[in-house]
Order: structure tokens, then C-alpha cells, then sequence
């Protein structure tokens, strides 16, 4: 690919992110642009669904880079992060080898374990990267992986290399644009933390979240978006489990304007709260304590 986007100034970043539909303040814009020049990771911290993992896509699009994506859990090791020996192949060159007999040990341990042989996973991949224009990697929710595979990433974003035992160290020609998200199930450490830039992202306000649904489902009637927004401000003043993040509220308009809907009433609210909330006990919460104070709350603010 080639990189035909040139962000020159933190505004044009702010316009061309807004052509792509996504809503920017000017504090993340900036912290996305020195993100570009600089070529540091970018380390964004907030509550789910407030679009952190957005950004890398968006910024793959924006900049035509390919995206490359690792999705962290628990127990997330080298062999599904870094690479792993293709065994199959490996044993079936074994047999290739022993059928046409003299075989010399060295050069054969030394093939096995070449390029040849490996499967490059996420970090590899953004590394030893040979296109145009070095690729975005999204590093997802770092919080979920285990403290061990945190320190591993440490040479990776120190000076973006990585050492594998049988071949050395390989070191990327051209840094990849690193964006690492983070719902702050755990700390993670300073020790990665300084190799970042650092940003959180914090539920919109009113005029923020408005605008991103306006614009992410242009087709929602205006009333309609204003109340969702409001109700939604609203229910993250409760005292709820999991409060509802930006992804729920474009679930809950999204699914709203399906049903053909104008406007909010009690009963649309509680037929539909299984879209916006995700715990039973928060969804009867508001439907047997809150939802008729919220809802007239709405309306008289909408």
C-alpha cells in the first residue's frame, strides 16, 4: 500500500478523522498526531465502548495501511503473539530428507529452522514488514493479557524488534503506527506506559455523543438522537454495574430507527433496554426503580 494521506496539522487530522465518521476532540487528535510524527505508540486508556479500538481502524483507512490486529486474553503466549515453527512442514521435510539419505545435520537443523518454516503471528507480522507504507498494529486490551506477556513487549516497543532464538534479532525497517487499548480491568506498568504516549478517553458529553450519532446513523430522526443522547447521559449518573459506553448508545439508536420509531416512550425504552444495558440486574434496576424519573428527565431537557 501506499500512503497517500499527509496529515499536516493537528486540525487537518481532526477533518480528515471526521471524513472518515469518526468524532475527535482536539486533546486526542493531538495526542494521535504526535503518535505519527513521533512514531511512538499510543497507549489509550478509558471504560469500554468509547472507542478506543475504533481509532486503529480508522486510522487504517485514513492512512491506507494495513491493519494488523492482536486481540489479548489471558494466557496470550509468543506462539499466538510472535510466531511458531510450522511442525507439519518441518516433519514432512524430515522425511524428505532421511528418503534422499546423506543428510548433513547442521545445514538441516539450520533450513528447518529458517524463514521458510515460520508462521509469523500479530507482532511478527508488523515488524517484518516489507510493503510501502509499515502497517497500523492494534495491541487490544492489553489488560486482559497476563503481566508476563506485558514485559515481553517491552523490546517490541522500546526499538521495535524482536528476538526469536534460532535466527536473531529482526528489526523493523520502518516503525508500525502502535495503538494499545485498555479498559483498566489491572494496571498495566509504567515500564510500558513510558515507552507511550498516553491519553485517556472518557465518555463524551452531550454535544460530543450527539454528534457521533448523527453522524455514525445519519438516518436516526434528530428528536429522536437527542433523547437517546440525554437518556443515555442520564443512566451514567446511576449507580449501575456496567454503564453504557458510545458502542451501546449506536446499538440502542440503531435499533430504534429499525423499529421505525420517533420518539421514546416507557415501554419502548423497556423492550429495548437489552440493547443498550448488558446485566440483568442493571436492566431491572431502571426498569423498576428509574425508568419513568429518567425518562421524564429526558424529555424535559430534549
Amino acid at each position: 500500500m501506499n500512503e497517500l494521506v499527509q496529515i499536516t496539522s493537528i486540525s487537518d487530522l481532526q477533518n480528515q478523522l471526521a471524513d472518515q465518521n469518526y468524532v475527535c476532540d482536539r486533546s486526542l487528535a493531538t495526542a494521535i498526531f504526535l503518535a505519527i510524527k513521533l512514531q511512538r505508540p499510543l497507549f489509550l486508556e478509558g471504560e469500554a465502548g468509547v472507542g478506543k479500538t475504533e481509532i486503529a481502524k480508522v486510522l487504517s483507512a485514513l492512512l491506507n495501511r494495513e491493519l494488523i490486529r492482536l486481540q489479548c486474553y489471558e494466557g496470550l503466549d509468543v506462539n499466538t503473539a510472535v510466531y511458531e515453527w510450522n511442525y507439519t512442514q518441518q516433519m514432512l521435510e524430515i522425511r524428505l530428507l532421511e528418503a534422499a539419505g546423506d543428510v548433513n545435520i547442521q545445514s538441516a537443523r539450520r533450513d528447518l529452522f529458517s524463514r521458510e518454516f515460520m508462521l509469523k503471528r500479530p507482532l511478527l507480522a508488523a515488524i517484518d514488514y516489507h510493503n510501502a507504507a509499515p502497517p497500523v498494529l492494534l495491541i487490544d486490551e492489553l489488560d486482559r493479557a497476563d503481566e508476563e506477556f506485558e514485559a515481553f513487549l517491552l523490546e517490541v516497543l522500546s526499538d521495535f524488534q524482536i528476538t526469536i532464538p534460532e535466527l536473531g534479532t529482526i528489526k523493523a525497517a520502518h516503525p508500525p503506527l502502535v495503538i494499545i487499548t485498555s479498559n483498566r480491568t489491572r494496571e498495566i506498568h509504567d515500564a510500558l506506559k513510558r515507552r507511550c504516549l498516553y491519553h485517556w478517553i472518557d465518555y463524551p458529553d452531550f454535544e460530543k455523543e450527539y454528534g457521533i450519532v448523527l453522524t455514525k446513523v445519519p438516518d436516526a430522526p434528530e428528536k429522536l438522537a437527542e433523547q437517546v443522547v440525554h437518556f443515555v447521559q442520564e443512566l451514567r449518573r446511576a449507580e449501575l454495574y456496567k454503564l453504557p459506553g458510545v458502542a451501546e448508545t449506536l446499538d440502542w439508536i440503531k435499533a430504534l430507527v429499525a423499529l421505525d420509531e420517533t420518539e421514546l416512550t416507557e415501554q419502548l425504552v423497556s423492550d429495548t433496554l437489552g440493547v443498550l444495558l448488558k446485566y440483568r440486574d442493571d436492566i431491572e434496576l431502571v426498569q423498576q426503580m428509574q425508568l419513568k424519573t429518567i425518562l421524564e428527565r429526558t424529555k424535559a431537557m430534549s
